[in-house]
C-alpha cells in the first residue's frame, strides 16, 4: 500500500515536527523517553552511536534558537519590563 506509507510518513514527519517545536515546555522524562526512541527508531539504518551525538546537538541547538527568538519577542512586545 504505497499510499498508506506515504501517510504514515506524513504524519510521523508532522508529530516531530511538533515535538521539536515544544520541546522546550515537556518534562525532562518526556524528553528523555522521546530522544531515546527516537535513536533507536534512526539505528535501523545508522550502526554507530553518532545519530545519538548529532541528534542531542539539534536539539540543542534548537532549543537555545527558539529561546533567544523568545527573548526577543517579549522584549518588542514588553520593552520597559526588559531595561
Amino acid at each position: 500500500m504505497p499510499h498508506q506509507d506515504g501517510r504514515q510518513n506524513a504524519f510521523q514527519l508532522a508529530l516531530g515536527t511538533a515535538v521539536v517545536h515544544v520541546w522546550g515546555e515537556l518534562p525532562q522524562e518526556i524528553q528523555e523517553k522521546l530522544f531515546e526512541h527516537a535513536v533507536v527508531a534512526g539505528h535501523q539504518s545508522e550502526r554507530d552511536e553518532s545519530l545519538r551525538e548529532e541528534l542531542a546537538k539539534y536539539m540543542h541547538e534548537h532549543h537555545d534558537a527558539r529561546r533567544s527568538r523568545r527573548q526577543d519577542d517579549l522584549r518588542t512586545r514588553f520593552p520597559k519590563t526588559w531595561t
